[in-house]
């Protein structure tokens, strides 16, 4: 998994984390569940980074 990667996703990751947070505090059910999303996302790419580190080595 590159750096570049990494950061991308835990940018990702900590932007879902905020979206949820604030979804939750203004009762916006939208934003939550994208918040949730990103993150879940995010997490699909790690994993995928991790499978191609390990066919790497």
């Amino acid at each position: 998994m590159g750096i570049d990667d990494k950061i991308d996703n835990a940018g990702e990751n900590t932007a879902g984390k905020i979206k949820e947070g604030l979804g939750r505090a203004t009762d916006d059910e939208r934003l939550e569940a994208e918040g949730r999303n990103d993150q879940a996302k995010s997490n699909l790419k790690q994993a995928g980074e991790k499978i191609k580190d390990a066919f790497k080595s």
